[in-house]
């Protein structure tokens, strides 16, 4: 039998063209970036021709409509030094070749993100499509990513809804050629998540 998450993992590639990611740095591995201050800086994670996809981590607040959604790059970015700084960065590694995704999730402490509703889910898709996957100005500066990444790991039930939802906001927006990406960090059986 196919679990849910299988299944949504299945329906999460957003393209109408087969799913291949070709990096003309010769990387390929994943990582996710901006969870640790000592880490180097994205230009840098990107100049070192490991990765083929760096992950913005993380998108962790938003929570049915009670939040405004949030990101929570440990230490990168502040009130003092915005994220729209990274603007010019994530152009950087977009150049060379290296998609980068927005992560959603990731540690699930104090309940800071859940999708309640299938209305909850759908703000939460248009909120994401206009901030960071259009050009249009956002947190990031004007900056078109690749796609999305899901690092849930508690919350709601209403993340294929979401996918589904984030899907239709694409094709309504007609974006062409351009292939947005939608990702799924499967959990292990087991996991402690709530």
């Amino acid at each position: 039998m196919v679990s849910k998450r299988q299944a949504l993992t299945l329906f999460l590639v957003l393209t109408t063209s087969p799913f291949t990611i070709s990096s003309s740095n010769g990387g390929n591995m994943v990582v996710y970036w901006g969870q640790n201050i000592e880490e180097s800086t994205l230009k840098s994670t990107c100049d070192t021709g490991f990765y083929k996809i760096v992950l913005l981590s993380f998108l962790n607040i938003f929570q049915e409509g009670r939040r405004i959604p949030k990101l929570n790059f440990i230490g990168h970015c502040n009130d003092k030094n915005p994220c729209t700084n990274l603007e010019p960065e994530i152009i950087h590694c977009q150049q060379k070749g290296v998609k980068v995704f927005l992560s959603l999730g990731g540690a699930y402490e104090n309940e800071t993100y859940s999708l309640g509703s299938l209305e909850d889910a759908k703000n939460v898709a248009n909120y994401l499509f206009t901030n960071f996957l259009n050009g249009q100005f956002g947190p990031l500066g004007s900056v078109t990513l690749n796609g999305i990444s899901l690092d849930i790991q508690g919350g709601s039930d209403q993340w294929e809804f979401f996918a589904k939802y984030l899907l239709y906001v694409r094709q309504n927006y007609r974006l062409g050629l351009r292939e947005v990406i939608l990702s799924v960090r499967e959990r292990k059986k087991g996991h402690n998540a709530k």
